[in-house]
């Protein structure tokens, strides 16, 4: 067992009480994958139980106490070095637990098919400030459940977004029936073509190209500002040399050999190229005795290894394109 299941495990053997504060400390999606797993878990042997609380009990021993009640210091760390108004915020995104999330983050522990239901009868402004609110990643999940129809116009109104008045952020927060926190006296940055461009990296391929045709029909120049902040998977091959080696460093076996599955022979011979001549050699054996594999896990592998390729880029590890290796000093 690893991961999610040796989680669940020590939650569900724990309590109810126990496993509720627990949660309470964790981000949206980890108690969502957490809580999937958990309900999904049966026959669950003793030897599994015994090694998920031994390996438990031997992590928790070589923790120090450094940390413990520090919420009071950080919070006036970060008051004297921002000030008031701008730690405020901060703080309270820091701190603030499942429980204490109303009005617009409350959607954020929603699964996607609950926030599509709530707003697709809202008029469509409303929903492009709710989908820019999200992370792009269940923006991307919530757009699935809409109408594919009003997907382009979405975009389009989501890529105009600079913006957004407090009164629209309360009118937002009535939808879910939760008072808005905080009246905020200046706007809101939300929305332009970098959050349509990362909604649409989440997509899947085939309604992320119907998308982009229909917006293209409405304004070709919108179209490709949108195309050019995207990073697809055949991207890659753009990359400098230097990045593709780190981000190969990160990338699990498994997950390449899917994910180059559905690539052309010019992307393949990119990363051998940057590979040890045996790794190379080696991963070249296992791509011709892989089998065939569903399109679904080859592109879930691709969008995995996107995913990482960010989180590195966004870290300032590698450079993503021609542009972004340009500018490394």
């Amino acid at each position: 067992m690893q991961g999610n299941e040796m989680a669940a495990v020590l939650l569900l053997g724990m309590g109810e009480e126990q496993a509720s504060e627990v949660l309470k400390h964790l981000g949206h999606k980890q108690v969502q994958h957490v809580g999937q797993t958990m309900a999904n878990l049966s026959n669950v042997s003793i030897e599994d139980i015994d090694g998920v609380l031994t390996d438990f009990f031997d992590k928790s021993e070589k923790q120090t106490s450094l940390g413990v009640g520090s919420e009071e210091y950080v919070k006036t760390v970060l008051k004297n070095a921002l000030g008031e108004d701008i730690a405020g915020g901060l703080i309270n995104r820091i701190f603030s637990s499942s429980s204490d999330i109303q009005g617009l983050d409350a959607l954020k522990w929603m699964d996607a098919r609950t926030v599509a239901d709530v707003i697709r009868n809202e008029h469509p402004q409303v929903i492009a400030i709710v989908l820019t609110y999200l992370d792009s990643e269940q923006a991307a999940e919530v757009l699935g459940f809409l109408n594919e129809e009003k997907s382009v116009d979405l975009m389009l109104r989501m890529a105009s977004l600079e913006t957004v008045e407090p009164a629209a952020l309360n009118e937002l927060n009535s939808i879910i029936e939760k008072q808005f926190a905080g009246n905020q006296r200046k706007t809101t940055n939300l929305g332009g073509t970098k959050s349509v461009a990362e909604i649409m990296n989440s997509l899947e391929r085939s309604l992320e190209s119907s998308i982009m045709d229909g917006i293209k029909g409405y304004d070709e120049e919108l179209a490709q500002q949108i195309a050019d902040l995207m990073f697809v998977f055949e991207n890659l091959i753009e990359v400098d040399e230097r990045s593709i080696q780190a981000l190969l460093r990160e990338v699990p076996g498994e997950m390449l050999i899917l994910a180059l599955k559905g690539s052309d022979d010019n992307l393949k011979e990119k990363i051998f190229s940057n590979m040890s001549k045996r790794a190379a050699e080696m991963l070249r054996d296992d791509l011709e005795a892989k089998g065939p594999v569903r399109l679904k896990d080859v592109e879930a592998a691709q969008k995995e290894i996107l995913g990482i390729a960010r989180r590195m880029a966004d870290a300032g590890e590698i450079a993503l394109g021609n542009k972004g290796a340009e500018e490394m000093v």
